[in-house]
């Protein structure tokens, strides 16, 4: 396999979407992640959703492509791209119709490992963000409780300061990456009497700190490829200088990505509506019922003609919002609209697509039925529908 760079102008060319957004460099990044997701991940996958995560082997393989390192410097391995790079990578791990494969790099690269990069010193960055790159450490961020969600300012997890060290108490949930990743971003109260937007600080915690202990793998619905983790911290001493920026900024930065990563999650929920619609696509035409194919139904052709057409204009909304993003435009409103629109859309996609497969739709051995299930927390995850649509409404 090659790296981002040596991908020549033919294979970019056979993955060009003609977008007025997109560089060659970008569709030289398409036609990569395309390659790898056709060789690597289809082909392999079903076993990773058997055992419930992705191997580490992989996760280096994609590293050394360059793949973690998109939007990150040079210094560090990385290719020093923008949003715009990052919705190629994430729409085409979508389409790769396993959703746990591509949550799994996707919270590495855009999710948690931006915390450090954004607010780490150079000393932290220097000694973790080359390993990050290169996918010999793998990250997670763990910002959700058992009763705190979307409502940041509700955690309760503490950190008090010790000498040279802090001291964390508390629980963290649905954290993914959480049972094999290495290295934490944890966000924590440092000032629980204070306000709540002013009293989040962020920490590196490594895996085996001590008093740092992963309580159970959980079992979920979907992304079964992915590996996701309910997290207990007490009495767990982590050295001072592993705190992330200034104490009680937390808040500020957990907001601040969140943007990166509700943009990152619309674009992937394109790409598996989009894969979804292809394959719908391929069933109907050679499936035969009443003597005829199904795609000879005019409610079904012209069902998953208007899906179509409502996943393009997701798409070009997504586009537009990186766009925006890359020139440094406040795009609050539009990333909350492409999260509430792309969540709700992939579900409506692939209600109707695993419908068209009929029986067969219903068993666990079709593709259809395996990514009806991924797509459901794509309206949950990363920010509910009802609480985007609350962020656009302030906004209109």
């Amino acid at each position: 396999m090659n790296r981002i760079a040596d991908i020549t102008p033919a294979d970019a060319a056979s993955s060009a979407h003609r977008s007025p957004y997109f560089s060659a460099e970008h569709e030289l990044l398409r036609a990569q992640v395309r390659r790898f997701v056709n060789t690597e991940i289809k082909p392999k996958a079903a076993a990773w959703e058997e055992q419930g995560y992705v191997p580490r082997e992989v996760l280096r393989r994609m590293g050394n492509l360059g793949f973690f390192g998109i939007r990150y410097p040079a210094r560090y391995g990385g290719s020093e791209m923008d949003t715009l790079a990052t919705v190629v990578f994430a729409e085409e791990l979508g389409c790769s119709t396993f959703g746990g494969v591509a949550i799994t790099a996707l919270v590495h690269t855009d999710m948690a490992s931006v915390h450090l990069f954004n607010a780490g010193s150079e000393a932290q960055k220097d000694k973790w963000m080359p390993r990050i790159v290169s996918g010999e450490v793998i990250t997670a961020v763990a910002v959700t409780e058992p009763d705190a969600g979307s409502d940041v300012k509700g955690i309760r997890t503490v950190a008090r300061r010790d000498g040279d060290c802090y001291v964390l108490d508390g629980a963290k949930m649905f954290i993914t990456n959480g049972v094999y990743g290495d290295l934490y971003c944890v966000a924590a109260k440092t000032d629980p009497s204070g306000p709540p937007s002013r009293s989040i600080t962020m920490f590196i915690v490594e895996k085996g700190a001590p008093g740092f202990t992963v309580s159970r793998a959980l079992d979920k619905h979907g992304w079964r490829s992915s590996d996701t983790a309910e997290l207990h911290f007490e009495a767990c001493r982590i050295p001072a200088e592993n705190r992330l920026g200034e104490e009680g900024r937390g808040f500020y930065a957990i907001m601040k990505n969140f943007q990166n990563e509700r943009t990152v999650i619309a674009a992937m929920a394109i790409g598996e509506a989009s894969a979804a619609i292809e394959l719908t696509l391929e069933y109907v035409r050679t499936r035969k019922a009443f003597g005829a194919p199904l795609w000879q139904k005019q409610a079904i052709r012209q069902r998953l003609a208007m899906l179509a057409a409502k996943v393009e204009a997701g798409r070009q909304l997504v586009y537009h919002t990186a766009w925006l993003a890359t020139r440094g435009i406040d795009a609050t409103k539009e990333v909350s609209m492409i999260k509430a629109y792309c969540g709700e859309l992939v579900n409506e996609v692939m209600h109707d697509c695993l419908q068209f497969h009929g029986g067969m739709g219903f068993m666990r051995e079709s593709t259809i039925e395996r990514m009806a299930r991924d797509a459901r927390v794509q309206a949950i995850g990363g920010g509910a529908t009802e609480v985007m649509l609350e962020e656009v409404a302030k906004r209109l």
